[in-house]
């Protein structure tokens, strides 16, 4: 009688198995086929007006290839793009697409940095990451414009008074512009480790007893400055400070003032703050993808959005051309090929238009096309996976122009 049992008892474990491979095998592929299918199901509509300062319009009216859009939110939709949290086009003085995805909010202490899961809107504000070095520079050019900076080419020194004792071993020759593009010799491997790792002085600066200024000057001079490229977080708080010293404004009260409100921008959050009262002019920028749009717009305009000049046109000058040392770059993690660096703005050549973008960890990036009277924005959470945007907008977005 035992054995009897034992045998039902193996046989209905082997048909249990059995069911289970069906399952996993042909069931639940069919299943993510036909939610793939759901998924995709697209069809085109113009942006909302919702009367923020923009003029919206359809694809058909500026000769974008609509097709060819459409493929490219499907195959985001369907997962081929997974974690592109949102992608906008404006072109020809119009905003012509926006469309928002499925996609994790951003927490640095979860894995894959992947907190929430949200359905992405208009209304939602994003960390732009290092974006955010791209408007910690335009707030430079408009304090220089109205005169609380005299140049980019006066020591950072000039405007750090409780920090003169570390203007030592040639570091007293570092520019505001050395800052600005990245070339002021100081040691700072920021991507010779993984941004959750307190090897990363990007994240050691927030553990260490010493206030972020001093944690960043006190590092060695390793390149004169002026000749080599080093990525570095820690000159953009300093420009945050230096900002902050000559216009005796905090960067959010300042940017508030004279950028994000002549935008009609509100949702503007800087959230990355030190005990100190440092605000990290590097990143932690809280923006919707409207308003990185407005950003983009107005330097594709010269500076100007709605025929007020927010921003001199010579800063827009030095923010779309690359600075002569910083050619050949190759960003860790992205499929963005060689890159060129200007004041805080990367840089590529295309065949149809020169780019400038702002770029920010997991897929955040303002894209300018001054040639084709374009501006691309995304954002999207691929912190430790693949990052699209730049895909996307060689194979979808710059061929869908007629």
């Amino acid at each position: 009688m035992k054995k009897k049992v034992i045998l039902r008892i193996s046989v209905v474990s082997v048909v249990i198995v059995v069911l289970l491979l069906i399952i996993i095998l042909i069931i639940i592929p069919q299943l993510a086929i036909l939610d793939c299918v759901n998924r995709s199901e697209y069809t085109y509509q113009s942006p909302e007006n919702i009367n923020d300062g923009f003029e919206v319009g359809s694809l058909d009216e500026v000769n974008i290839d609509s097709m060819l859009i459409e493929k490219a939110v499907k195959e985001i939709r369907c997962c081929k793009y997974p974690e592109v949290h949102s992608m906008l086009i404006f072109k020809d003085d119009k905003l012509v697409f926006e469309e928002y995805f499925t996609g994790h909010k951003w927490q640095y202490d979860a894995p894959n940095h992947h907190g929430e899961l949200v359905s992405w809107t208009k209304s939602m504000p994003h960390n732009i990451h290092s974006d955010t070095k791209s408007i910690t520079s335009a707030c430079i050019g408009i304090a220089i414009e109205l005169g609380f900076i005299e140049s980019v080419n006066q020591s950072i020194f000039d405007y750090l008074p409780d920090h003169q004792h570390l203007s030592i071993d040639g570091k007293d020759k570092i520019t505001i512009e050395h800052l600005l593009t990245m070339t002021s010799g100081l040691e700072w491997p920021e991507w010779s480790a993984p941004y959750s790792s307190l090897d990363n002085p990007e994240i050691g600066i927030w553990w260490s007893e010493k206030d972020p200024l001093s944690y960043i000057l006190e590092k060695p001079l390793i390149a004169e400055p002026g000749t080599y490229y080093i990525y570095s977080g820690g000159n953009m708080k300093v420009l945050g400070e230096i900002l902050r010293y000559a216009s005796n404004m905090s960067l959010d009260d300042f940017s508030n003032k004279y950028l994000f409100e002549p935008l009609g921008i509100d949702s503007a959050n800087w959230t990355d703050r030190f005990e100190s009262g440092v605000i990290n002019a590097a990143s932690g920028l809280y923006l919707t993808p409207r308003a990185m749009t407005k950003i983009g717009v107005t330097f594709l305009n010269n500076g100007v959005w709605n025929e007020t000049q927010i921003i001199s046109e010579q800063w827009v000058e030095k923010s779309a051309a690359p600075y002569p040392s910083n050619t050949g770059i190759d960003v860790p993690g992205e499929d963005s090929g060689i890159l060129g660096y200007s004041h805080s703005w990367w840089t590529k050549q295309y065949s149809k238009s020169n780019m400038y973008s702002a770029g920010g960890f997991g897929g955040q990036h303002i894209m300018i096309l001054p040639d084709l009277n374009t501006v691309v924005v995304f954002t999207g959470g691929n912190y430790l996976t693949y990052r699209p945007p730049f895909k996307i907008l060689e194979e979808y977005i710059i061929p869908s122009f007629e």
